[in-house]
């Protein structure tokens, strides 16, 4: 055993142990970026299959391991195009930008009460809209598919964005840096085939850009008349201007001068850390 243990350690070098370890650290954070989601059950399936692979060899199946050679000459490509959602969210991670860099903490309070106050405006006479706070994940491409506007956050100017005959209210504002980079963003549509049946394509545009990236979206419902916040592919709905204006203060982290959440929107921010549900 004494010898063993000398030869392990004469021919094990500290540069192998990283290596083993930069390996455990990237399995280790892509499990937990697909657990609970569609990509570990397909991740799952194709280690069934690898196991058939191997069971077909071992009993000598000519033909069912002939298919399965078949499978797997291609499976990078079958990788690509089965996670191709979540390669790309993976992707938009790799460069990340700071939310509100250039903005100093009144300035941020400020926009998130004008913020509140423009949607709240919006709610009680029904006009439809959707406000989008960039966070960590960039979202170029899609500011790149409105106006450019690159002006200061105003209640009145959100109010004036989305009022119908303005030529720019039919999309998002797109808030970045502190300021609107843009008016009337096409946003992409969730996927999802268990979003509720009344949600209608301004819900499932919230749903959809926040599947893909961290950005939170202040989603007005004129069918409603409601405010409503989207955070990682949840909806919490009809909130007043006081909790919009707290819980998008404490998403943000600027909660330091704020006052305790209520608990309706406490529990709201449980559920979303767990993920247990869509709330309606």
């Amino acid at each position: 055993m004494g010898d063993l243990l000398v030869n392990l350690q004469s021919s094990i070098r500290l540069i192998d142990l990283l290596d083993v370890g930069i390996v455990a650290f990237i399995v280790y954070r892509v499990l937990s970026l697909i657990k609970g989601t569609r990509a570990m059950q397909m991740l799952t399936g194709l280690g069934i299959l690898g196991i058939g692979f191997y069971l077909s060899s071992t009993l000598e199946l000519f033909t069912t391991h002939w298919l399965f050679s078949y499978f797997f000459d291609y499976l990078i490509l079958i990788v690509i195009v089965l996670f191709q959602d979540d390669l790309r969210r993976a992707l938009t991670h790799v460069g990340k930008n700071p939310f509100f860099s250039g903005a100093s903490a009144e300035e941020e309070l400020e926009m998130v009460d004008d913020i509140a106050r423009a949607a709240t405006r919006l709610a009680k006479e029904r006009i439809g809209g959707l406000i989008v706070i960039e966070r960590e994940t960039g979202l170029k491409n899609f500011i790149d598919t409105g106006s450019r506007l690159d002006s200061r956050v105003k209640a009145e100017l959100i109010y004036a964005i989305f009022v119908p005959t303005s030529p720019i209210h039919d999309g998002a504002v797109i808030i970045t840096g502190g300021k609107i980079a843009a008016a009337g963003c096409f946003l992409p549509l969730s996927n999802d085939p268990n979003i509720d049946k009344r949600y209608g394509t301004r819900h499932r545009a919230a749903l959809g850009l926040t599947e893909d990236t961290d950005a939170i979206v202040v989603l007005i419902s004129e069918e409603a008349g409601e405010a409503h916040l989207v955070k990682n592919g949840k909806i919490t709905t009809n909130l007043s201007e006081q909790e919009l204006r707290q819980t998008l203060a404490a998403l943000l982290d600027l909660s330091r001068n704020q006052v305790k959440l209520p608990k309706r929107m406490r529990s709201w921010f449980q559920a979303l850390e767990s993920g247990k549900r869509r709330e309606d």
